[in-house]
């Protein structure tokens, strides 16, 4: 198999994007995948495709070297090529512009596929999956992926220019971050541990001293559900802030998504069409417990299931949904109850619907230990297993809230996805541990 030099290659390769700019008949040197080839005896092609674009190869019986036009139909599909030649004009190729290949390199001959890697592949999900690695060949899954790139660093962006500090907490903890049983155990040396459900307890720690932090992380969640909305291995966009109540984050997180979403719209305008988004910058909603219960005619004490978030997006189209000041009992045993009133029903906690999804919950955390103590009693929890955490507000703790958006939650609603695990790019749920 012949061979390309890799390091002079780096240097003197043309991205397929940076093709169309090219003046007429320049030489240029590209490399990628073939996504297609056609024979039409005296003419060939290769439609190639790189993580930019995809261009096309035009071998010409008459003026292609005959070695490199005889060969051009054997190349099969998903193989990795190097091509060298001219780039030209053409009306008749997509974009305007084709490549007249003088030598083509097979680096890599794929065999033949498990699946289909077309833009409209007729494979199904679980397949594709299990075949994650070719599934990501197409353009529609690479369109994800480069959307949720923007998605997290501009999430990352905003907050590191609000001056918050980035964390990287601990994904082995010692015990339950928010109280129950949905937990993976692990062996951690001599002692049981779990892998972390969430950062909740440690970004409580760092905002009560630094004032404000922000971190991506992942988190698990050992539930039993099998549904398109849930996997149990997720990746968190969280932040926390000190001087804060409910009012004060769901603010940053309405600003936080407006700014992602322009983002994404301005960054990624061919990723949305391939995808068909068509999509526009949030407005915000901000509705109590109360009047959502009585908007939607549910009963008051309920939690709101997925219907109903998509009956609150058909409501208030392009709005992100903030349901705040919840029953106290709906909520983990951290969140503060309204207004710090100790007798209150109604808690500082909130959760916010975007694209019919539930995208974020949050609000005022407890940061007062007596109150912390008489709510882990009253959800049932043993007190000294957070006892550390306990203590960590007795030396000088203020007021602070915070929330976390799924990540993978988010992509699928910018994105429009039927299913969380197209937004996740090596999904675990209750089946799925491979590749």
């Amino acid at each position: 198999m012949e061979k390309i030099d890799l390091q002079k290659f780096n240097k003197s390769r043309t991205l397929i994007k940076d093709v169309f700019s090219k003046k007429e008949s320049e030489k240029v040197e590209i490399a990628g995948w073939v996504h297609l080839v056609r024979d039409l005896s005296k003419i060939k092609f290769i439609l190639l495709r790189d993580i930019t674009s995809m261009i096309q190869v035009t071998g010409i019986q008459s003026k292609t070297p005959s070695e490199v036009f005889n060969n051009m139909e054997k190349i099969s599909r998903e193989s990795v090529i190097y091509v060298s030649g001219t780039a030209v004009n053409s009306k008749q190729a997509p974009g305007g512009k084709e490549i007249l290949p003088e030598k083509i390199v097979v680096l890599n001959p794929a065999e033949e596929l498990p699946i289909d890697v077309l833009d409209y592949s007729k494979t199904e999900l679980p397949k594709r999956l299990d075949y994650r690695f070719l599934d990501f060949h197409r353009r529609k899954i690479q369109a994800i992926f480069k959307i949720q790139t923007v998605i997290a660093n501009s999430f990352r962006e905003y907050f590191y220019n609000k001056g918050f500090i980035e964390m990287q907490p601990p994904c082995i903890i010692g015990s339950a971050s928010e109280g129950g049983t949905e937990l993976f155990k692990v062996k951690y040396f001599e002692k049981d541990a779990y892998l972390a459900q969430s950062p909740q307890l440690y970004k409580q720690m760092v905002a009560c001293s630094m004032e404000k932090t922000f971190m991506i992380t992942p988190v698990w969640r050992a539930e039993k559900h099998n549904t398109k909305r849930h996997i149990n291995e997720i990746r968190q966009m969280d932040i926390e802030m000190a001087f804060a109540n409910q009012e004060v984050i769901m603010k940053e997180l309405e600003e936080v998504v407006k700014y992602i979403v322009k983002k994404v719209i301005e960054k990624c305008p061919e990723e949305l069409k391939l995808l068909e988004v068509n999509l526009k910058v949030p407005k915000a909603k901000y509705l109590s417990y109360d009047e959502t219960v009585k908007l939607l005619g549910i009963p008051y004490g309920e939690d709101l299931n997925p219907e109903n978030e998509k009956e609150l997006e058909k409501k208030f189209p392009d709005t992100i949904v903030f349901v705040h000041s919840w029953p106290l009992s709906l909520k983990p045993f951290y969140i503060m109850p309204k207004n710090q009133n100790p007798n209150s029903k109604l808690s500082e906690g909130f959760d916010a619907i975007y694209k019919g999804i539930e995208i974020s919950s949050g609000g005022q955390r407890i940061h007062i230990p007596e109150l912390l103590t008489e709510r882990i009693k009253a959800n049932g929890l043993n007190v000294e297993s957070f006892k550390s955490y306990i203590d960590s507000f007795r030396y000088g703790s203020p007021p602070h809230g915070g929330w976390s958006i799924g990540l993978e939650r988010l992509t699928e609603g910018i994105c429009n996805l039927d299913n969380i695990r197209e937004a996740t790019m090596f999904p675990r749920d209750r089946d799925r541990l491979n590749p």
